[in-house]
């Protein structure tokens, strides 16, 4: 283990998980991510070896074959993931979010019917609220879901789906307003739907299309797309929690865990960052002597290790805050905020210890360097978290003149 981003206080549990999770990203993640997200191949074979992990089931109930994990032992699993390869935790991660709203608001038979199966990797979960016209301005959505008889009829377009195409079960958020009159505020007539489908291209079911990958910059391996509903049924049955109107706090209770997830994700690309700028100071020579032996460069990993330890003393934290059932929007944001924007900056860091090497396809950092943007709009962006943020300190530091 390394001298940074050390957490105190674990059990003997979490410190062999986390321990058995670090041994599978050196030996089965680190030496083909490169090769993998060059080609933006899916990665079949890791994903087996997390379902033989059991990391598909990590923070599900034992009672449903889970291994009924904290919030921070899942993050700390997500930090060491991203460090061998970031978009391997996306796929893990949209998963679990479903498999969190499922188990913190989904009926008895929602439970019964996907999470054991979840719990397997045998069903696999994404979300969607994003739409092509809207990025976080949640409350815009205009897909609909209209009730017909015992079903509910869905159209619209989504975007920006992670795991649209592997994934088997879907929670998609639409504006339904079943008994809610004209004028209710747009978060109260929303409503998640649980949208199971075929994995793969094309019309998965009647009325749903997942169009194919979009071609990204970065986050590549993982399958992102868009989700199109003309005519899609679903069964009344498979609203989640069984009540409309409830959509937007469910998929925001979700969000905020997600964030913690993002931040998690943060941390783990700046140590890799910091783990491959430090090692090639020391092999690198210039005038006579390492370039970890000039001052300039010293200064650098100190200043990157600095904001490796920052960050995931923060985002331990906000964990740690949702364990014990507190509200943790507040750190959350702030974690997500925080890792993000340090990961940008200790993966530049990196880069420019790396010199012209930092350009070359060779090596890992350029890797790095086009994954790390992606965190700083994910789950939010860092405009949003601090929009967050600064609502949340006003609350908590309301002006009692």
């Amino acid at each position: 283990m390394s001298r940074l981003a050390q957490t105190a206080g674990l059990t003997d549990v979490q410190q062999e998980i986390l321990s058995t999770v670090r041994d599978f990203v050196d030996k089965e993640i680190i030496p083909v991510a490169t090769q993998l997200e060059h080609r933006d191949e899916y990665p079949t074979e890791i994903v087996e070896g997390l379902k033989e992990l059991g990391l598909f089931g990590l923070m599900i109930p034992e009672e449903y074959g889970g291994l009924g994990e904290s919030l921070l032992t899942y993050a700390l699993c997500v930090e060491e993931i991203a460090r061998g390869w970031m978009s391997v935790s996306g796929i893990i991660n949209t998963h679990f979010i479903v498999a969190y709203m499922l188990k913190q608001h989904g009926t008895q038979e929602q439970k019964d019917t996907f999470l054991p199966r979840m719990a397997l990797g045998e069903v696999r979960g994404a979300f969607s609220m994003s739409e092509p016209a809207l990025g976080s301005d949640v409350s815009a959505i205009s897909s609909k879901g209209v009730r017909d008889g015992d079903e509910y009829v869905l159209n619209g377009q989504k975007m920006w789906l992670t795991n649209g195409g592997t994934s088997t079960l879907v929670a998609v958020l639409c504006r339904s307003d079943e008994g809610h009159p004209e004028g209710t505020a747009p978060h109260k007539s929303m409503t998640t739907f649980l949208v199971e489908k075929e994995a793969g291209f094309g019309e998965v079911r009647p009325g749903l299309t997942i169009p194919g990958k979009i071609d990204k910059m970065g986050y590549k391996g993982v399958d992102t797309t868009e989700l199109i509903m003309d005519g899609l049924r679903i069964p009344a049955n498979r609203v989640l929690g069984g009540t409309t109107g409830r959509g937007f706090y469910q998929m925001m209770d979700g969000v905020e865990v997600g964030r913690v997830n993002v931040a998690a994700r943060g941390c783990g690309v700046a140590q890799r960052a910091f783990e491959l700028g430090v090692s090639y100071a020391q092999q690198r020579q210039t005038f006579g002597k390492p370039i970890a032996q000039h001052q300039a460069i010293q200064f650098k990993l100190a200043e990157m290790a600095t904001k490796v330890e920052a960050a995931h003393a923060m985002m331990v934290n906000a964990a740690r805050k949702k364990d014990s059932g507190e509200r943790n929007d507040l750190e959350a944001g702030m974690a997500k905020y925080l890792a993000s924007e340090y990961c940008k900056e200790v993966v530049e860091d990196a880069f420019r210890i790396h010199g012209g090497y930092g350009f070359s396809k060779e090596y890992e950092i350029e890797r790095l360097y086009r994954e790390a943007p992606m965190l700083l709009i994910g789950e939010g962006t860092a405009e949003i978290q601090k929009m967050i943020i600064g609502r949340r300190l006003l609350e908590e530091y309301r002006f009692q003149g």
